[in-house]
């Protein structure tokens, strides 16, 4: 869920801001592409999925719609952004607040909704939930499973908001053999909150934060090591304040060079003073 601003004027400020001074992080912008539509249900884009050349999407929305499309590049800039329509993604639930996106290998899709604090499988007929882990229900109603990945293998990780309390580690769960597990705890710092995460080409976890300082976002990408017991984390990136939108949505896949690339896109909570961005970034290692 976008976090609800209080201050139209902080927050057109803050599409200006900018840093000098700046970290040389291992991922290096590429480009930005500013994407809207004429239709009132357009918005509020929350997970998103790349297949494996970064060309064609799908992405899910606050409001439980669900669209696919393609972007296209003319070198390393996006240059457009087109879809083939935008439906709800279960007929049967309107109430929905659908927030993390993962699609198997076998096209199954599957999304975290933020609401009803669960994960949930799409089929022709609707969406099933999958069964819980003892600490979804119990996870504040702004702050539920806002993140989503899946592995090549089917197992699938999910990431909250926020946790039960303001402690100083966020649960990585991991559903396997029809239960969920905590095999990770990531260290939070500086205010950043999980909201999009995607398993790349590199068997890693990536991992979308966001922070929001009253004067706009700012954006930072993890990688996550999953290795036996001994996982580890990484920043790969931590954008200044203002330098994009409310970044929720994250996919990751390997370029015709061989890069680890990481496309994100914004949610625009609705508002006419944001806006949806697609953005690309790719490693420099």
């Amino acid at each position: 869920m976008g976090l609800r601003l209080t201050a139209v004027v902080a927050s057109l400020a803050a599409l200006t801001l900018t840093s000098s001074a700046e970290v040389p992080w291992p991922a290096s912008f590429l480009s930005r592409h500013t994407w809207s539509m004429e239709d009132d249900r357009f918005g509020g884009w929350s997970g998103l999925e790349l297949s494996a050349d970064g060309t064609r999407f799908t992405a899910i929305s606050d409001r439980s719609y669900i669209i696919t499309g393609t972007i296209t590049r003319k070198g390393s800039k996006i240059i457009g952004v087109t879809a083939e329509g935008l439906r709800r993604l279960d007929p049967g639930r309107k109430d929905l607040d659908s927030e993390g996106l993962a699609i198997a290998g076998d096209g199954t899709l599957y999304f975290s909704s933020e609401n009803t604090r669960d994960v949930r499988r799409l089929d022709a007929t609707g969406s099933t939930p999958l069964p819980q882990h003892d600490v979804f229900k119990r996870l504040p109603g702004n702050g539920g499973l806002e993140a989503l990945a899946i592995g090549p293998d089917g197992t699938l990780y999910a990431l909250p908001e926020r946790g039960l309390t303001r402690g100083a580690y966020n649960p990585v769960f991991r559903f396997q053999n029809g239960a969920w597990g905590v095999p990770h705890l990531m260290l939070r710092s500086d205010g950043f909150v999980p909201v999009g995460a995607d398993v790349g080409p590199d068997g890693a976890l990536y991992v979308l934060e966001r922070a929001f300082s009253g004067l706009g976002f700012s954006s930072r990408v993890r990688r996550v090591h999953m290795t036996g017991e001994a996982w580890s984390d990484e920043v790969l990136l931590q954008t200044p304040t203002g330098r994009h939108d409310n970044l929720e949505g994250l996919a990751v896949w390997r370029d015709d060079a061989g890069r680890i690339r990481l496309t994100m896109i914004s949610d625009d909570n609705y508002r006419f003073f944001q806006r949806t961005e697609v953005v690309d970034y790719a490693l420099t290692e």
